[in-house]
C-alpha cells in the first residue's frame, strides 16, 4: 500500500463523512436559526425553547435519512476492509 492509496482512502472517507453528516447539521442549523429569530421577535429567552426543537429535528432526520446514512457508511467500510488484503499482500 503506497501513499497514494492511503490518501485516496482517507479523502473518500472524509467526503463520505461530510455527505452523511450534512443533512443532520443543516437541519439543526436551520431549526436553530428559526428558533433564534422567534426568540428575538418575542423576547422569550428560554434555553429549552432552543434545545427541544433541535432535538426533535435531529430525531426526525435520523428517522428519515438514518437508513441511507447507515448504508453509505457500511458500504464504505466494506470496500475498505475488502481492499486491505490486496493492498497489504
Amino acid at each position: 500500500m503506497d501513499a497514494t492509496q492511503v490518501l485516496t482512502i482517507g479523502q473518500e472517507g472524509l467526503w463520505i463523512l461530510l455527505t452523511v453528516a450534512a443533512p443532520m447539521l443543516l437541519t439543526i442549523l436551520l431549526v436553530g436559526l428559526v428558533v433564534s429569530i422567534v426568540q428575538a421577535a418575542t423576547q422569550i429567552h428560554e434555553a429549552t425553547l432552543a434545545f427541544v426543537p433541535k432535538l426533535i429535528a435531529a430525531v426526525a432526520v435520523v428517522a428519515v435519512a438514518g437508513p441511507w446514512m447507515l448504508t453509505t457508511l457500511t458500504e464504505y467500510l466494506q470496500r475498505v476492509l475488502q481492499s486491505l488484503p490486496g493492498a497489504v499482500g
